[in-house]
C-alpha cells in the first residue's frame, strides 16, 4: 500500500453504554482515524452504538465489525446502514458476517448454511444500499421488489465490509464484499501476526481476483491486541496487507488511553519518508 495504514481503537461492548460518550470523545480529540465496535450479544446494538458514537464525534469514522447476519432482515439492515450513511457521509464502514454460532442457535437464528446466508444476505443488502430494486428468492432472503426511498449518495454509498475466518468466508468476502476485517480468533485477543494475516488476504484477494468487484479496492482492517510493541505491529501486519488498524484496549476496561498510544506509537511507525 501507498501512504500510512487508517489507524484507530476497538471499543469493545463491554462498556457501559452511560460511559461510552466519554471513551468516543476520548478518541475523537486524540485525532484517531476509526473508532470500531462490536456487536456481541446480550451487549449494546451496533447500530444504535455507532449512530452515538457518530453523533458525539466530528471527525472520526465508526467501524461495525460486525452485525450477525441472522438477526436481521436484508431490507431492515439495508434500510437502517442507508440512515446511517445519509446521517453521517463518508463516515461509516458497516461489516457483516456469521456471528458466534452457539449465541445464534441461543437466540433462534441459527442457519443451516451459514455461508449460503452470508452470500445471500449481503448481496441483497449491497444492492439495496446501492439503490437496486432487488427480488430475491433464495434458500434464506426472499425479497420482492424492494428499493429503498432514501439509498445514499453514489457518492457517500458506505463499504460493505465481511468479518472472516475461515477459508470460506475469507473467499466469500474478497468476491463480494469492500473489505474485511480480521481478528485472533480466540479468547485472548491476541496480536495477529503478519504470516497469518498475509495467509488471509491472499485467500480472499486470490477470489476477488475473478469475481465482480476485481477492480475495486479492498480494506484490510486488522484488529490489533497490545501485548506486544505496537511500532513493529503495526509494521509487520502493513507490510503483511492489512490497511486499517485499530487497537484493542486491554481486558474489558472501557479507558482507551492504552490504545490511544498504541495508535500514536504506530503512527510515527508507519509515516511516509520525507
Amino acid at each position: 500500500m501507498t501512504g500510512r495504514p487508517r489507524l484507530g481503537v476497538v471499543l469493545r461492548p463491554q462498556i457501559e453504554p452511560e460511559r461510552f460518550r466519554e471513551a468516543v470523545r476520548r478518541c475523537d480529540a486524540a485525532g484517531v482515524d476509526d473508532v470500531w465496535l462490536w456487536e456481541d450479544c446480550f451487549l449494546t446494538g451496533g447500530i444504535a452504538a455507532s449512530t452515538a458514537a457518530l453523533a458525539w464525534s466530528d471527525n472520526v469514522r465508526v467501524g461495525l465489525g460486525l452485525m450477525p447476519v441472522p438477526f436481521r432482515n436484508p431490507a431492515l439492515a439495508a434500510m437502517e446502514i442507508a440512515a446511517v450513511a445519509r446521517l453521517f457521509p463518508g463516515r461509516f464502514a458497516p461489516a457483516v458476517g456469521h456471528g458466534v454460532l452457539d449465541w445464534m442457535s441461543q437466540t433462534g437464528v441459527r442457519a443451516a448454511s451459514p455461508l449460503t446466508l452470508l452470500r445471500e444476505h449481503a448481496g441483497a443488502v449491497r444492492a439495496l444500499v446501492h439503490g437496486e430494486r432487488v427480488t430475491v428468492d433464495g434458500r434464506y432472503v426472499h425479497l420482492d421488489d424492494v428499493a429503498l426511498d432514501w439509498p445514499p449518495a453514489v457518492d457517500d454509498t458506505p463499504p460493505l465490509l465481511f468479518g472472516a475466518r475461515g477459508d470460506k468466508t475469507l473467499a466469500l468476502a474478497g468476491e463480494l464484499a469492500d473489505g474485511v476485517v480480521l481478528d485472533d480468533g480466540d479468547d485472548d485477543h491476541q496480536d495477529l501476526d503478519g504470516e497469518r494475516l498475509a495467509r488471509a488476504v491472499g485467500v480472499a484477494l486470490e477470489a476477488r481476483a475473478t469475481g465482480p468487484l476485481s477492480d475495486e479496492p479492498f480494506e484490510v482492517v486488522a484488529y490489533v491486541g497490545l501485548g506486544a510493541d505496537p511500532a513493529e505491529r503495526a509494521r509487520e501486519l502493513v507490510a503483511a496487507g492489512a490497511t486499517t488498524l485499530a487497537f484493542q484496549p486491554t481486558g474489558d476496561a472501557p479507558d482507551p488511553a492504552e490504545a490511544l498510544a498504541a495508535v500514536a506509537a504506530a503512527r510515527r511507525a508507519t509515516a511516509p519518508p520525507d
